[in-house]
């Protein structure tokens, strides 16, 4: 188990990786929105296989960190690299590239509501890998709605479908690109806690089935405690603490000690 110590940048941090493979390294990482600082030297690493959480009140800054890291958003200073990409300095094209790799599951699903529950797992197929074959496509579009529970709703409408329903098309539209790694922003948002827990069951179970290292986004404890091999807290836009979630609980920071015991 990694202890948590003192760290000359952040009040705490995890003393070292044990040689494990960074697929994903952020360093000094800067974000401000006029004169508001979101991000403020931000360090992490996601390791290869790892279920990383990002805990943290709403609006401290834990979008905006992965928003940065598919390029969505622009860093004012720092580095991000992830697979081997130096994702600040990235073209279109790179930056696409990269994508393919990175399925990221928004906390509102994104799904297309004038297409069917096929039509939008085709949608990544044709546009990204160019996949038109009709038998293919129904091939991928099945295997992924069968790791997410949801065949049987192959020809429904999104707004046919419950909260918890689109949260799964969601993660099953991101995976069907078969990607390395992947970010989920609020994966619980709005869910009872019965939903909430297969949601979390499902995260584990993608991870289990693809291999994948994941970034989950979250300000739900029991998401964050079902979830998350490795836990970070960022606090301020800073990373205060970070460890297991035994060793976070029982830290002894007034801020995070009130977020645990919300």
């Amino acid at each position: 188990m990694n202890a948590i110590v003192e760290h000359s940048q952040t009040k705490k941090r995890v003393a070292a990786d044990n040689g494990r493979e960074s697929v994903v390294t952020i360093r000094d990482l800067e974000k401000s929105f006029g004169d508001r600082d979101i991000l403020k030297k931000v360090n992490l690493d996601l390791f290869k296989g790892e279920n990383l959480v990002i805990i943290g009140k709403s609006g401290t800054g834990k979008s905006v960190l992965i928003k940065c890291m598919v390029g969505l958003i622009k860093p004012d200073a720092g580095h991000i690299n992830i697979l081997g990409y130096d994702v600040p300095y990235l073209n279109e094209a790179e930056l696409n590239e990269l994508r393919l790799q990175v399925g990221f599951s928004f906390q509102g699903s994104a799904l297309y509501d004038s297409m069917t529950v096929r039509e939008n797992l085709e949608f990544p197929l044709k546009r990204n890998m160019k996949l038109f074959d009709r038998n293919k496509l129904n091939d991928l579009i099945i295997e992924a709605l069968e790791d997410v529970g949801l065949a049987h709703a192959v020809d429904q409408f999104p707004s046919e479908l419950s909260g918890g329903m689109k949260k799964r098309i969601g993660i099953a539209r991101t995976l069907i690109l078969k990607p390395k790694i992947m970010l989920y922003d609020e994966p619980t948002a709005g869910l009872d806690p019965i939903t909430s827990r297969e949601i979390n069951e499902l995260i584990n179970s993608v991870r289990e089935k693809y291999h994948t290292s994941s970034i989950i986004i979250t300000h739900d404890l029991t998401c964050a405690k079902q979830t998350g091999d490795r836990l970070v807290a960022l606090f301020n836009g800073q990373i205060q603490v970070e460890g297991s979630f035994k060793e976070m609980s029982q830290v002894d920071d007034p801020e995070i000690k009130a977020f645990f015991n919300y």
